[in-house]
């Protein structure tokens, strides 16, 4: 069962998370659906509606009080709202060390789980190092 993860008590957490975009789930339900396999334990969350820094503290405020070993963030590809959930670990690192939790990145395009690597990622947050000129 999916959750709403701005209405999840910070303690109702497993060892992986799943974060998505609200309407991954009727955009891309085959998609949706292999995620499922990996873990039950899937947050939405629609960045068009909630804005992103409460987002980041409220995952912060999860990861603080239980043992996370994994989380995967997926959104549907292109959306520009959804683009920002790809920016949450980046945000998370900041404040505090994940760095023995396994973390990884997927967009959704035609049915199909596509990783995104980090460096990608961050690519997409500094345009002028996309610039050919």
């Amino acid at each position: 069962m999916i959750k709403d993860l701005m209405k999840t008590n910070c303690y109702d957490v497993d060892n992986t998370m799943i974060i998505v975009g609200t309407c991954l789930k009727n955009m891309c339900p085959k998609a949706y659906a292999n995620l499922e396999k990996i873990s039950a334990n899937i947050y939405e969350v629609c960045l068009e509606e909630t804005h992103l820094n409460m987002v980041i503290t409220k995952i912060i405020g999860m990861l603080c009080r239980v043992k996370v070993d994994k989380i995967i963030f997926a959104t549907v590809d292109k959306s520009p709202h959804c683009v920002q959930m790809h920016y949450i670990e980046g945000e998370i690192r900041k404040a505090m060390n994940i760095d023995d939790m396994d973390i990884v990145h997927y967009v959704a395009v035609k049915d199909k789980l596509i990783e995104i690597s980090k460096e990608t990622i961050s690519k997409s947050k500094n345009l002028s190092l996309l610039e050919n000129k």
